[in-house]
């Protein structure tokens, strides 16, 4: 299978501190990977640095197109969709106007009308809250929005950064099947950073696990949830 995300030596930095320290790995076309780590571990800041947010160093390509040093908004074009941990959902604007930002560099305006049917069918109590202010939506229904934003783009390659944070088990184990359904259905490829480490694995077909900004073990997610270490240390069994 043709190999949509690959990075190469890829180094961070906040400042003058180097946060990761030459990392490898790779996303196959229409796979799901999951980078897992403790808290700073440097999960969230590959995200940030395969989409140009934080200074690196190091070789990015997507789908055999050299990304690296480009600027967020030029990786977006490419088809890169960023759904940051803590949602970043324009308040003030409704549910529906939200979901049209995403779509907001596109010009094919009947196919974007089709899109956002589609994402009431992935998200219906998005169709039902579509007029409501994003602000007041649940903490739940808020991260669904940003997904649904984020595949507005029509996008080859989502990042997506601690989609479970701070909600409630029934709601994650329904936003995971969704996204199972998107990647199946619609063939988006995925790059998830997530502290539940049973529902990650469970999602991908590959995990990478971080240890102070460098791979520590990688493989097959089926292989690494087997690991007794990974699921002591992770799984807490």
């Amino acid at each position: 299978m043709a190999v949509m995300l690959q990075v190469e030596d890829l180094a961070a930095y906040y400042g003058p501190t180097k946060v990761l320290h030459g990392i490898s790995f790779a996303l196959e076309e229409g796979g799901i990977t999951t980078i897992l780590g403790a808290n700073g571990a440097g999960k969230t800041t590959t995200l940030r640095a395969v989409c140009g947010m934080v200074r690196a160093s190091g070789h990015v390509t997507l789908a055999g197109e050299a990304i690296s040093g480009l600027t967020t908004e030029a990786v977006a074009r490419r088809g890169v969709a960023h759904v940051p941990e803590g949602r970043g959902t324009f308040t003030r604007l409704s549910t529906e106007e939200n979901l049209r930002l995403g779509a907001i560099s596109r010009r094919d305006h009947d196919a974007v009308e089709a899109d956002l049917d589609r994402m009431y069918s992935y998200f219906p109590v998005l169709r039902e809250r579509r007029l409501q202010q994003a602000g007041t939506l649940s903490g739940g229904e808020q991260q669904m929005l940003a997904i649904a934003r984020a595949l507005m783009l029509r996008p080859r390659l989502m990042l997506l950064d601690e989609p479970s944070f701070g909600l409630a088990p029934l709601i994650v184990r329904e936003m995971f099947r969704i996204l199972r359904r998107i990647n199946e259905e619609e063939r988006v490829s995925m790059l998830l950073v997530e502290q539940n480490a049973a529902l990650a694995l469970d999602l991908a077909d590959t995990a990478y696990l971080l240890e102070t900004g460098r791979v520590a073990m990688s493989g097959p997610a089926k292989e690494i949830v087997a690991d007794e270490q990974v699921r002591r240390s992770y799984l807490g069994y």
